[in-house]
């Protein structure tokens, strides 16, 4: 069982049974108040969850900026904004000729042939020509040592793919970036000249979701918490939070007259566990399960069972062969329906009153 609570300021309440307060030292025993009528439930030892829900958009991770690194020319190829490239693919062209991706976590900086010095750009374009096909990993150390190996290697995928067959990797021939690339914006246009600058903007493929979490509720969230993402078509995909914020954000709009919340929140991330797609999900809304608390193998009672006493905490009625008796509890986890109690004569089987359904 388990208990949603949706993030922004809500609070636990129980509601004191038969709309009263009572107290354990004045409560009249007998026959009287066992004509009050209500309905029961038996306690029961289960494992209850209490699951916090907090509004999410949902977006892509990274961000990927290509430049045109080689001599300048007329931009004579775009791909389209919301297309993904993957490695080897064209990024764009520039007087005909593709600008490649591969993968790398630095520029292309310098022309790579034999005789260069080694280098993590080196050891990058090899990484590469072994994950295209053009090298095995026995013939091609990945070593960032450009040698005859790496020129072969070099050549061969640039004879499969029209290239220019040099055996040297000019810094026009190829753009390094993490990974696939989404395209986002377009900075030129076909037909425009391509200097020293910026052709387009992206991200990653990999879809994630953004939190703003309240910061009252921001005890409620932990980095790698596991959680339960809704999806805009009704689907559930788990997922975990793998970024949170230690600085608190102001809201953006600050303007009580126009509705927007005056709480600052705490950004978080959510990294899904499985891959989704779609030209639709940039910016969704979603809704995000967190696993706030859990308790094994408790008691629990219907949360309808709780009585307020009047000295302060919660009490039961317990019932047994027609008596019924008052005794103090002490409230543990709430789930959806459920509460965790636990208190003098509170066994698994009792049986307690709730109010008439």
């Amino acid at each position: 069982m388990r208990r949603r609570t949706v993030l922004g300021g809500t609070a636990l309440a129980v509601a004191a049974a038969a709309g009263g307060w009572w107290s354990l030292r004045d409560t009249p025993a007998g026959p009287a108040l066992a004509a009050v009528p209500g309905g029961s439930a038996t306690v029961t030892r289960t494992d209850l969850t209490s699951v916090a829900t907090v509004g999410g958009t949902l977006g892509y991770s990274g961000g990927y900026d290509v430049y045109w690194p080689g001599a300048p020319g007329t931009v004579t190829w775009l791909p389209r904004p919301g297309q993904v490239i993957g490695r080897g693919q064209p990024v764009a062209a520039v007087d005909n000729r593709p600008l490649r991706l591969l993968y790398g976590d630095r520029p292309a900086w310098r022309p790579l042939r034999l005789g260069v010095t080694a280098g993590p750009d080196v050891r990058a374009l090899e990484a590469n020509l072994v994950a295209l096909g053009y090298a095995s990993g026995p013939a091609l150390t990945v070593d960032g040592h450009f040698t005859r190996a790496t020129a072969a290697a070099l050549r061969r995928w640039q004879r499969a793919t029209r290239q220019s067959v040099t055996g040297v990797l000019e810094p026009g021939d190829v753009t390094f970036q993490p990974g696939r690339l989404r395209v986002t914006t377009l900075a030129v246009r076909t037909g425009s000249r391509a200097g020293d600058g910026l052709l387009l903007s992206g991200t990653s493929p990999t879809v994630v979701v953004n939190l703003a979490v309240p910061v009252t509720d921001s005890y409620l969230v932990h980095l790698r918490d596991a959680v339960t993402v809704t999806m805009p078509d009704g689907s559930r995909v788990p997922g975990r939070v793998t970024e949170l914020s230690s600085v608190a954000t102001a809201p953006a709009d600050t303007d009580p007259g126009r509705g927007g919340s005056q709480v600052p929140s705490v950004p978080a991330r959510v990294t899904l566990d499985r891959p989704v797609t779609g030209a639709s999900l940039d910016e969704a809304p979603v809704q995000v399960d967190v696993t706030a608390a859990s308790a094994r193998h408790v008691l629990a009672v219907p949360i309808t069972a709780l009585v307020a006493l009047a000295g302060g905490g919660y009490g039961v009625y317990l019932l047994d062969s027609g008596a019924r008796r008052l005794v103090g509890v002490t409230p543990g986890l709430f789930s959806d329906t459920l509460v965790q109690v636990t208190g003098d004569g509170v066994r698994e089987g009792a049986t307690v009153e709730v109010p008439a359904t």
